[in-house]
């Protein structure tokens, strides 16, 4: 196999030359069809909506016999720094490559008897829309040779086991791609969901909740062995803000914590088990600190901050509570150990952070398709 890539910047735009030998590629493939909904390749396609960390979200299957030109072209859009963009294959999946980022490089990953995986720069995850050109540099065909076969591509996901790929990455990508013009062909592309959801014509860093779902974090996932502390920080215009921020709750027991922003009265509302507070939420920073027998909120105001105490009393201390629980962004937990949620929040998290470390909310546990990873409208 004979492949190469090189990575340009053109008119501010970002052109990706992959360089493969398509000679004889052919196979078995799975026809376009059936009832499921068809859409147009240039449609905006919000990659951020899909249920399924692998299965695409649209795909396409071509007579390889029809394709007249080795180029491909799309626009691309993100703040997420990794996650699956685009996939194709032919022989039912025995050669294929994949493009996804990785800490917001690109990165390529091919199969066609040997397995390559090339990245290279730039950074794409600037909330920028990029022009991505995937094509031949080489010789496509002899005139005199027979092509057959069918070829598969796939935004969003793989047609292949993911145990295949050389690079294993999470695959959950909060972008958008537009404009595509795939191969020149003009066959429509089948959609696994019901409606495409439509990208916002502006974003901006941050985690977006619209109001109908959060995501949900196991505490132990996070380190704290050693740690006498936990802490939590928020940040964003809480003032724009209606619905819970956060929510902890230990398995088996009643809620242990929450707070809740009021777009009308613009107060907070912390619980933290039978104890309500309620302050003014004009500032943008937003500390928690569990302690072992206490909790601490912190708010900062510009070169002010102020905050409260709550002791745990004769109840679970916190961190023992922390240990073994969940976190829920953006939406209230239940009072069973189920992922049935309420008062979910609306508005933009500008960052959020465990222990010092930006939370990704692709990695939750459970994320509801409406929230937004890793960007808001802007």
């Amino acid at each position: 196999m004979c492949c190469r890539m090189t990575w340009k910047a053109m008119a501010g735009a970002l052109l990706l030359t992959l360089s493969l030998i398509l000679l004889g590629w052919g196979a078995e493939g799975q026809e376009n069809g059936g009832d499921k909904k068809k859409v147009l390749g240039s449609s905006t396609v919000n990659l951020g909506q899909n249920t399924h960390d692998w299965r695409p979200l649209i795909h396409t299957t071509v007579n390889l016999s029809e394709i007249r030109s080795i180029k491909s072209s799309f626009e691309f859009r993100t703040f997420d720094p990794e996650g699956l963009i685009f996939y194709g294959d032919t022989k039912n999946g025995d050669d294929w490559f994949i493009l996804s980022l990785k800490d917001g490089v690109p990165l390529m990953q091919i199969s066609k008897g040997v397995l390559v995986s090339v990245a290279g720069n730039p950074r794409l995850n600037d909330g920028k829309w990029h022009t991505m050109e995937v094509s031949n540099q080489g010789k496509f065909v002899k005139l005199e040779e027979v092509i057959y076969g069918k070829l598969r591509l796939a935004l969003g996901g793989i047609l292949i086991s993911k145990e295949k790929m050389i690079l294993q990455f999470n695959p959950k990508m909060d972008g958008c791609v537009r404009k595509g013009n795939w191969l020149n062909l003009t066959s429509p592309w089948v959609a696994e969901a019901d409606e495409l959801q439509p990208c916002y014509e502006n974003i901006q860093p941050g985690s977006y909740f619209p109001g109908t779902g959060f995501a949900i974090f196991n505490t132990s996932d996070f380190q704290i062995d050693g740690d006498h502390e936990v802490h939590i920080e928020l940040w964003g215009d809480f003032s724009q803000m209606d619905g819970t921020l956060l929510s902890i709750k230990a398995d088996g027991e009643e809620l242990m914590f929450s707070v809740v922003a009021d777009n009308n009265t613009k107060n907070f509302t912390f619980t933290s088990r039978e104890e309500v507070f309620t302050m003014k939420n004009t500032f943008k920073r937003l500390q928690i600190k569990f302690l072992k027998d206490s909790l601490r909120v912190v708010k900062h105001e510009e070169e002010s901050s102020a905050d409260f105490s709550v002791s745990a009393g004769s109840n679970t201390g916190y961190l023992s509570a922390w240990r073994d629980g969940h976190l829920a962004i953006g939406g209230l937990l239940g009072e069973n150990d189920d992922d049935v949620g309420s008062q979910f929040l609306t508005g933009c998290l500008e960052k959020i952070q465990v222990q010092g470390k930006d939370l990704d909310l692709d990695l939750a546990r459970v994320k509801h398709v409406s929230v937004s990873s890793h960007s808001c409208p802007a």
